[in-house]
């Protein structure tokens, strides 16, 4: 086994106790300065429709990295709130496409400066080269654990 990185004592000197600690802060912090009803993965899915409108339930669970059933899950509900719609494909009639409503649109624009903002929250006392650096690294991450199969998209 590699010894302990830092002399910090368990568990603040592993990783995965910290992520888990930091995905807490970023949960409490979206309730409270972002929105108690609409999630950051559902905000995630409206901002990849509104880059990407017109994609298949199958190429917005890729992007997101979401598995089918978890896609579904968020796409039907969001249909049933208003916030994004599936259309027939015109080039493909065996295919649906989802876009934003304008209520989603709407929805979108109102959040946006307050996800904006939480980017402060988040990243404390970091400066922006260390918010750059940590993004940077977290993307290294997660890109490992892909090509490792270890998320959920696999």
């Amino acid at each position: 086994m590699d010894a302990p990185l830092d002399d910090e004592p368990e568990p603040l000197r592993h990783l995965g106790h910290l992520l888990r600690r930091a995905q807490q802060l970023h949960l409490a912090a979206w309730q409270r300065d972002v929105s108690r009803d609409i999630t950051s993965v559902q905000y995630a899915v409206l901002t990849v429709l509104e880059r990407l409108p017109g994609s298949s339930q199958a190429s917005l669970g890729a992007e997101l990295d979401l598995d089918r059933s978890t896609i579904a899950d968020l796409v039907a509900r969001m249909t049933r709130r208003g916030l994004i719609e599936r259309a027939q494909d015109p080039d493909d009639r065996r295919r649906n496409v989802l876009q934003l409503t304008d209520e989603g649109r709407a929805r979108v624009a109102e959040l946006r400066p307050r996800v904006d903002g939480l980017e402060t929250v988040l990243a404390g006392d970091l400066s922006a080269g260390d918010r750059r650096e940590l993004r940077r690294m977290l993307r290294t991450m997660l890109a490992g654990a892909q090509r490792q199969g270890l998320l959920s998209g696999e």
